[in-house]
């Protein structure tokens, strides 16, 4: 088992939920209270990006790491819930 890949996709994971927490918790408040739309550009962007790296590494660790395709598909149908990808990485730390 590839473990140097693995945490890195946890990592990702990680900071690709984070991203999604910013976004819906401080750039989305920030332009609909404050009138700062470009909030939402920058975080969005930098959100839509990483989510893509995410998906990326996904597929990779299905040969790399291996993962199931199961698992891969639960990686990224969680990045695009709210929490999700905290919640998966639980099942990523498993296989350790």
């Amino acid at each position: 088992m590839n473990q140097s890949f693995l945490q890195r996709l946890r990592l990702a994971g990680v900071i690709e939920g984070t991203s999604t927490l910013v976004l819906f918790g401080v750039a989305m408040p920030l332009k609909y209270m404050a009138d700062m739309p470009i909030a939402v550009t920058i975080v969005g962007m930098a959100h839509g990006v990483l989510f893509m790296i995410l998906v990326g590494m996904a597929l990779i660790a299905i040969k790399k790491v291996p993962i199931s395709r199961r698992l891969a598909l639960m990686v990224m149908v969680g990045a695009v819930f709210p929490f999700g990808p905290f919640i998966v990485d639980r099942r990523l730390k498993a296989l350790k």
